[in-house]
Parts: C-alpha cells; structure tokens; sequence
C-alpha cells in the first residue's frame, strides 16, 4: 500500500484539534504534521476525525425485515446496511442480532443464523466498506435463548453479548400502564388479548430469565466476550451487572441507574436518537442530561445510522463546557476500549488509519470522504 497524505485539515486529536496534515502508511497513522503539506489531498479546512465506533445498532434486522411479515436476502440486507454505515462515517460495527424465540418470530435461531453467516460472509469476502463484528443481544425469558447463543457466540467475529430482559413490568417499561399506551395500537390488539399477552410474558419471565441469565454470563467469560446489560432501572439491577462482570451498561432509564453503573466502573452506553430528539422514545432519561452530568461514556446510533455524527456535533451546543474532542470520545475511542479494541478509536501515532472527513453544512456534519486501514470506502 502507498503513502497516503491528507493535508489542510483540522485534526481532531484525544485533547484538542489542530491544523495540519496526516501520512498513512501500510494502513497506519505514521505522522501527525502541523502546517500544510505541499503533497497530499487537500481536505480544504474539514475536520479529520477518527472512524466511528458503534457497538449497537438493530439497523441491519431492519434491512432484514423491512415490514413485518417481509424477509429480505440476507447479504443484500447486509450491503445496504454496511453502505448506509460507512456513509455515516462508521468504520467498526458491531451488528445487533437479537436471539431468543418469542411468539412474534417461533423460529428465531433460523433468521438469526442468516444474519450471522451474511456477516461473516461479508467480512471474509472482503466486500464490507466497514469491519462488522456481531453483537449477541439475549432475550432472558426466552426459553431457548441459551441453545441460540451456544450456536452462535464461539467465532471470532461474535465480540459482545448483552443480556435482555423486555417483559413487561421490568427495566424498560417497569410501569405496565406505559407499557400498553406505547404498544397497544403497534400490536392492534384488544385490551383482553393484550392483557392476555402481558400475562405470558411475566409468566415466561419467571421461569426462565434467571437461569438463562446465569449460564449466558458464564459461558461469556468462558469465550472472552465483552457483556453488557440493557435497561438497568434500579441498584439493584446494577449491582447485579456489575457482581456479573459486565462492561456496558446500555440505556440505562434512570438517574440512579447511571449514577451506580457510573460509580461501579461499568461504561454507559445511551443513544444518539436520544441526544439528537431530545428525550428517550420510551420516556426515560434523557441522554443529554446524563453527559451534563458526567454521566455517559458511549453513545450508540441504535436505529438511524448517521444519529451518532449527528449526535456528536450537537452535544457541545448543548452541554456547557463539552468540547467536540470530548464528545467524539463518545464514538470512537471511549467505545473502542469498552470492547477491548486498542488498535484504533482515536488519531495517535500507531493506531489504525480508519478516518473521517467531515465538513459543518448549515446544521448538520456531512461526511465527505471515509478511510477503513487507510482505503477510501467511502
């Protein structure tokens, strides 16, 4: 691979951004030099920042499943999704894949598997503009979400598991009145059949979410995957997580809930969506209030891709006292840590030339050119 120079650019460093020019060499930063270059591409004054990190995103089950009911070619589900991902300045992804059976999808661990072997089809091919790694999301009340992760968490390319629990009543909707307001006219059905179904859940809850939460921690630290828990509501389901050895503590819904993760040494994990709108969907914390608060190490772009950019650029208007280094820690190095990836997530000497050009238009970041290892993918 030749010598790569990317010159006049403001350089977006771990502390500060400064004016001047990169050299990339065998896919690598080799030198950060203040002042033009008199060779190199000329970045024209747009930031260079290094390539986004995101460690949860359902937006490839989304290209999948384009409408209920409606399956679509799993590689080309893929392509689109990792065009989508490179285009807003992704260069490492780690692709959600949710297991655990339910009544809506019977025969999971089957769509499962086809996202599974898309991406390592992708990935071995040499065809994705990112690199894609696989994000195990492990729905407990499943009753057969241990047999799913057994089948699918021993390869290199599964990195990270989350453990889940969306029944009604718990974490996310721990109040069941909000739970029917935000899912009653989605799943159209009747008052008594909803209830009918909340009744399922809890029931399907207490026989198996424990048990399978046990044996997904352990057989996680067996394989050397990062774990995170999702939708910490209370202490107690912190102190849970953290006797559980988890990294990540994803979209926490509460003030305490961050605060004891915070305080346990656990990364907080939130979502761009939530910076970007103002408020969680769902109506819980507000993931703006938390990095005031000193509160949130990773954002996520969760389900809109170029969220996490977006994010990144508003966060410094809205939070007195955030630099735009600091926020983009958020995405890049902060996230590349939390899932044991030293080779990159921020621009130094050494690190991986996965690289982003972005130029201010009006409101919004727009990505003009995307380097993966020292490629242009994009």
């Amino acid at each position: 691979m030749s010598q790569t120079i990317l010159t006049n650019a403001r350089i977006v460093l771990a502390d500060e951004i400064v004016e001047g020019s990169l050299v990339i060499d065998k896919g690598q930063i080799s030198a950060i030099d203040f002042g033009v270059s008199r060779t190199g591409e000329d970045m024209g004054g747009d930031y260079v920042i290094p390539g986004l990190v995101e460690l949860h995103t359902d937006h490839l089950e989304n290209h999948y499943r384009p409408r209920p009911g409606v399956f679509w070619d799993p590689l080309a589900a893929l392509h689109a999704h990792d065009a989508q991902v490179a285009g807003s300045g992704i260069t490492t992804v780690f692709d959600a894949v949710r297991i655990g059976s339910d009544n809506d999808l019977p025969d999971m661990l089957d769509h499962a598997k086809k996202l599974v072997d898309a991406i390592r089809a992708g990935v071995a091919g040499g065809w994705t503009r990112a690199e894609h790694f696989i994000h195990l999301r492990c729905e407990l009340p499943s009753h057969d979400v241990v047999a799913h992760f057994d089948a699918l968490a021993n390869h290199p390319s599964t990195r990270l598991a989350s453990v889940m629990d969306h029944t009604p009543g718990q974490r996310q909707f721990r109040s069941l009145e909000d739970y029917k307001r935000f899912y009653a006219k989605q799943m159209g059905r009747s008052d008594a059949e909803l209830q009918a179904y909340l009744n399922a859940r809890q029931a399907e809850h207490d026989q198996y979410s424990n048990a399978n939460r046990k044996a997904i921690v352990a057989r996680a630290h067996e394989l050397g995957l990062a774990l995170a828990s999702h939708d910490d509501a209370t202490l107690a389901h912190v102190e849970e997580a953290a006797e559980d050895g988890v990294a990540i503590a994803e979209f926490p819904t509460t003030l305490e809930a961050a605060s004891a993760a915070h305080d346990a040494g656990l990364a907080i994990l939130m979502g761009a969506p939530n910076v970007v709108r103002g408020r969680s969907h769902s109506g819980n914390i507000s993931a703006t209030d938390l990095v005031a608060a000193g509160l949130l190490d990773i954002l996520s772009s969760d389900y809109v891709p170029f969220a996490l950019l977006q994010a990144v650029f508003l966060m410094p208007k809205r939070v007195e006292g955030l630099d735009l280094p600091q926020a983009l820690a958020t995405v890049t190095s902060n996230p590349a840590r939390a899932a044991g990836l030293t080779d990159r997530g921020e621009i130094a000497l050494g690190k991986r030339a996965d690289l982003v050009r972005v130029s201010e238009q009006g409101p919004l970041p727009v990505v003009r050119g995307v380097w993966r290892e020292g490629q242009r993918v994009s």
